[in-house]
């Protein structure tokens, strides 16, 4: 564990790992340990700013099968440590080329969307938790965090009126909702849960890592980044607008360092609120890890959980978590 200084040092820079700028030139496409990446470079929107799509294909990508896509949020984070400004990485390619390899989950795709740096908190933050807050904590946010303007839903429409489309074109894809996935760490948790919420007709399951329900920027200080009021605006939100469980599924995880020692009690509010609404274990993970702080290293040591759970696998590397119940 870390004394406080640390624990604000360390949540400051593990924050920037997944705010780096995306639009500065753009770097070499990322090597994966298998398969193949492709770019789609400065994609276009009518609803948020352009940004890179980075799209990973396994080995025996093109042999007549349909995929799985996931969809994932900091894109510049997922593949490569080496191309990478911390030097480290999801290593999404690897862990799902082993997870298909060993018969856990279907054949998949993912498609890394790159995050536009200071824009994230913009477009990662929902802007309908932001309505059940009050006036002042709302202008305060949208103003300090969000450069004067909530983007979040317009950043939904570009992955779902104008991406999603676009890769079920180019790609052999499975389109529907029991196929495409989305999944991202800290900010990009949040999206991601808040994207299967909003669009249930679209997404099957969502995956959060070290989601940041808390809702603040670190930036400003840990005691400002510890809050009641964004909570409890998402949570009110989930309680009037969660979709019935059925086939959904909804993944949430913390860890107990640096940043994600703050996390605790929203992700139990979390687990509360869905099971009140029928979410059973068929479709709700989650999950407090031990000795796990707020880092892609540490999301890719237990990321086949969340993958196996989404895709209705069963995962062995759970054996360290602890369920909030």
């Amino acid at each position: 564990m870390m004394d406080l200084r640390q624990l604000a040092l360390a949540s400051v820079f593990s924050l920037a790992s997944v705010a780096a700028p995306a639009q500065a030139e753009a770097p070499a496409l990322p090597k994966p340990d298998s398969g193949h990446i492709e770019r789609l470079s400065d994609f276009p929107s009518r609803f948020v700013p352009a940004r890179n799509i980075d799209v990973w294909l396994p080995e025996g990508y093109g042999s007549g099968k349909r995929y799985n896509v996931l969809y994932m949020h900091d894109g510049q984070m997922l593949f490569d440590r080496d191309s990478t400004w911390n030097k480290q990485s999801w290593s999404v390619d690897k862990t799902v080329a082993r997870l298909v390899r060993e018969g856990r989950i279907p054949d998949t795709i993912v498609v890394g969307i790159w995050n536009r740096g200071d824009y994230r908190y913009a477009e990662y933050y929902p802007k309908k938790f932001l309505a059940y807050a009050d006036k002042a904590t709302r202008k305060h946010y949208v103003q300090a965090a969000q450069r004067g303007k909530s983007l979040s839903d317009d950043y939904l429409r570009f992955i779902v009126q104008e991406l999603k489309p676009a890769i079920d074109r180019r790609y052999a894809t499975k389109p529907g909702p029991e196929f495409t996935f989305m999944m991202g760490s800290s900010m990009g948790g949040m999206i991601s849960l808040y994207a299967l919420f909003e669009y249930p007709d679209v997404f099957g399951g969502a995956a959060g890592l070290s989601t940041h329900w808390i809702g603040n920027p670190t930036a400003w200080g840990l005691d400002k980044a510890r809050n009641g009021a964004l909570p409890l605006a998402a949570m009110n939100y989930l309680q009037k607008n969660l979709p019935p469980p059925g086939r959904l599924r909804v993944y949430s995880d913390h860890g107990d360092d640096a940043l994600d020692s703050l996390y605790a009690p929203t992700h139990g509010m979390l687990t509360e609120l869905l099971r009140d609404r029928g979410y059973e274990d068929e479709q709700l993970m989650v999950r407090a890890y031990v000795g796990r702080g707020h880092n892609e290293n540490d999301w890719a040591a237990r990321l086949d959980v969340p993958v196996q759970f989404m895709m209705g696998g069963e995962s062995k590397s759970d054996s360290d978590a602890q369920p909030n119940r």
